[in-house]
């Protein structure tokens, strides 16, 4: 959804915008199961057996832990690193995905607690206000509601939010750029 929102305005807008767009994607992942195996006669069944064991597999990270960066903590609206170090414009840019999932699905939903190397993120936390959303809690105890709640009273636009191509409402402190626009 991010990402069409994005190449659908830059195709749309009068001139590009001045900074790279990043392009990151989860990693690929699945479920194993293991199954014991029963045993009657000489031949053994295809499938069957008791569950004894569900595995979650995910595509590796690589580069050791050098390569692997924690851009947006759970409970935060912006990076955890300061401008200017290694990975900040990825961070800066993780913030602006949040901006652009809170606006097109109508305040409902953030995608926060980024982590991972410079093209593959993992483990994301899926937060909703369910106040909004007709009261149903669907993520456990990692949705902390109270970020989607005040996301428009912290969260602080950057240059991503900022570029006029976006045409995003501007949250956080005042707007200073003269480019606030109420298409989202």
């Amino acid at each position: 959804m991010t990402y069409n929102f994005i190449d659908n305005a830059i195709a749309s807008a009068t001139s590009p915008p001045p900074f790279d767009i990043p392009r990151l994607r989860f990693v690929e992942a699945g479920l194993a199961l293991a199954h014991s195996q029963i045993s009657k006669g000489p031949v053994k069944p295809k499938f069957g057996g008791t569950l004894c064991g569900v595995y979650l597999l995910e595509e590796k990270i690589e580069g050791g832990n050098g390569a692997f960066t924690k851009y947006i903590h759970n409970m935060d609206y912006e990076p955890t690193m300061s401008a200017g170090m290694n990975g900040y414009d990825i961070a800066e840019f993780l913030v602006f995905t949040q901006h652009v999932q809170y606006c097109k699905t109508g305040g409902l939903v953030i995608i926060s607690d980024y982590q991972g190397s410079r093209t593959l993120l993992t483990d994301p936390q899926i937060l909703t206000d369910p106040s909004v959303g007709g009261g149903a809690d669907v993520f456990s105890e990692g949705n902390l509601e109270s970020t989607v709640a005040l996301f428009e009273k912290h969260h602080e636009c950057n240059r991503f939010c900022k570029w006029p191509g976006f045409g995003l409402k501007q949250f956080g402190s005042p707007v200073t750029s003269g480019h606030e626009s109420s298409a989202l």
